[in-house]
């Protein structure tokens, strides 16, 4: 767990990955903002910020992982420089800790609501009330405009697990398995019901270590990762490897499992196991064949099987051949509750993703545009994509515009100034205070997610 919030600098921030908090040129600064603090009775606190030139306008943030154990303040934005403009820029901000660390949605969903009642008690009924957040805090936000619709005027959830719990968990469990089964056999590597999570990923941890020092290994560890589509590109300063570099994404993979994913696979899944009363996930249909086709990392597993003189075909096989996951239903029903999606948005939704993310993988964008297409929401919601690695890597700039544009299709009706172009260009006249690195949105479409699970559906 350390190495992780070590690698990333958050040991004191929910996890998020908002990698450009350091200013160089020039930021808004607000003047007269009035703070409210305070404690719910389930033992949330939240924090509530008005500036004496209130427009009207709500702005409710959801926060990312606090992982178990450590600190849970309250947050009402992501970084600094965003919230300084916000306030400056005439915008009220609220948000509270939610009650428990972890997978806290349960208490997230109605402690974000307490926000919202807070506020209209100690500072008066807002005009309009936009919710936004970052990683779980995006599914949270998802969550809120879903359960509470009457309560929001707009959304914008960031770096989102918008696929859902249940099938963001899956692929989660499709790695594991096909790395417990290929790389770990034999060593007590637990997938599922994790009795000792810092014993199992320090063990995950080790396996791959050993595993990334041989080509048969790094083989298996990009198979691994494309059975969730962890992306080949992980430092957000850099630029992606080629297309062909196999050797170069496979590394770049390795970083993402070593540093972030497998705390999550195999660790910090036992939270939610704790949290549902059992294993939630489950692979008793899984064609491991078939989902490796329809990665978006098939060709580099491919190619780096071929280069290890392995047998991909029978690696697949004995994937599907192996004792199969069963689900313990109790706790697939938590997980549906905590939560996924059925669609019926009834207000204006603006996603943001980077292309390479890791952690929160860009193919929940396609599960949750599904289920709105599907519901027939589909002018109701535009999703727009950042040109960089990085979980939830965006710079105050390109938030600051993505937040700008959803204003406006709430004040005019309709959606307008969304292309990369104008998006950039707006980012940029910002100032370079608000972009440490040049805006980088474009024009961009994910592959399908994996494994879909959503509520019309199911």
């Amino acid at each position: 767990m350390s190495r992780m919030f070590k690698q990333f600098g958050l040991s004191a921030l929910p996890f998020v990955l908002v990698f450009l908090l350091c200013s160089v040129g020039a930021v808004a600064q607000p003047q007269n903002v009035t703070t409210y603090t305070g404690t719910f009775t389930d033992g949330a606190t939240y924090i509530i910020q008005v500036p004496d030139n209130w427009n009207g306008t709500l702005v409710l943030y959801s926060h990312g992982y606090a992982a178990p154990g450590g600190s849970n303040p309250a947050y009402d934005v992501g970084d600094s420089v965003t919230g300084n403009y916000l306030l400056a820029s005439g915008y009220a901000l609220g948000g509270s800790s939610y009650a428990t660390t972890g997978w806290a949605i349960k208490e997230a969903l109605p402690d974000q609501i307490a926000v919202l009642d807070t506020f209209n008690q100690i500072v008066g009924k807002p005009k309009r009330t936009i919710a936004w957040g970052h990683s779980l805090g995006g599914i949270i936000t998802a969550g809120l405009v879903q359960r509470y619709p009457d309560r929001f005027d707009g959304a914008l959830p960031m770096c989102g697990v918008i696929a859902g719990g249940v099938g963001m968990w899956n692929i989660v469990l499709d790695s594991e398995v096909a790395f417990a089964t290929l790389l770990g056999s034999g060593s007590g590597l637990q997938v599922v019901n994790i009795t000792n999570p810092v014993g199992n990923a320090t063990l995950a941890e080790t396996l791959l270590s050993d595993a990334q020092g041989t080509d048969r290994g790094k083989a298996r560890i990009a198979l691994t990762a494309a059975l969730s589509d962890v992306p080949g590109w992980y430092d957000p300063s850099s630029p992606p490897p080629p297309p062909k570099d196999y050797a170069a994404q496979e590394a770049n993979q390795y970083l993402w499992l070593a540093n972030v994913d497998f705390i999550f696979a195999f660790d910090l899944r036992a939270e939610l196991e704790g949290r549902a009363g059992g294993n939630f996930s489950w692979d008793t249909k899984v064609d491991f064949k078939e989902q490796l086709g329809h990665s978006v990392d098939y060709k580099e597993v491919k190619a780096l099987y071929q280069k290890a003189g392995l047998n991909l075909d029978s690696d697949l096989k004995a994937l599907n051949e192996a004792t199969r996951v069963k689900v313990n239903p109790p706790s697939l029903d938590y997980l549906k509750k905590n939560i996924i999606f059925n669609g019926k948005i009834r207000i204006p939704v603006l996603t943001l993703h980077t292309e390479g993310d890791g952690l929160v993988v860009n193919e929940n964008e396609s599960a949750y545009k599904d289920a709105v297409d599907d519901a027939g929401n589909q002018n109701r919601l535009r999703q727009l994509f950042v040109h960089r690695a990085g979980h939830c890597a965006f710079t105050p700039g390109e938030t600051i515009v993505a937040f700008q544009a959803l204003v406006n299709r709430l004040d005019g009706g309709v959606w307008t100034g969304l292309g990369a172009g104008v998006l950039n260009n707006d980012a940029n006249a910002l100032g370079s205070g608000y972009n440490p690195y040049p805006p980088s949105y474009f024009k961009f479409e994910p592959a399908q997610f994996l494994r879909p699970y959503d509520a019309a559906k199911h």
